[in-house]
């Protein structure tokens, strides 16, 4: 668990997200590049990257957050943010831009099932009564 100064949390996302077309552009250095980028952006925003994988087609990140950020935000930021950083470092020695499809995938994960969640708010609810 985390803390901020209002909040204990365990908030972790899994994001995914595909250049533009699917087009299999993240190999090699353009790769070992975008990986560094998503690292500095979540170092820059207090993010701690639990998971990284990036495919030639498509981006799998495993983020933690505090809950004052929505994963639409932080999908928005490591999209935005990296193909800006990317295509204004390397675009023009290399002629490659990265540009990122409009969709992705956002899910949660934590440390424990929903059962245990619904448990432990019946078992608090039981106590009050």
């Amino acid at each position: 668990m985390k803390t901020t100064r209002h909040a204990t949390y365990t908030l972790n996302y899994h994001l995914v997200w595909l250049p533009k077309y699917r087009n299999p552009v993240l190999n090699g250095e353009v790769a070992d590049r975008v990986r560094d980028i998503l690292h500095e952006i979540a170092d820059e925003k207090g993010l701690e990257i639990i998971d990284l994988t990036v495919q030639p087609d498509h981006i799998h990140l495993f983020v933690s957050s505090p809950p004052k950020h929505a994963p639409s935000l932080l999908t928005n930021w490591f999209k935005g943010i990296s193909s800006r950083k990317y295509n204004h470092r390397y675009a023009d020695h290399d002629g490659e831009k990265i540009k990122w499809a409009r969709g992705y995938y956002a899910g949660t994960a934590g440390h424990v099932s929903s059962e245990t969640v619904q448990d432990y708010i019946q078992r608090h609810e039981e106590a009050d009564t």
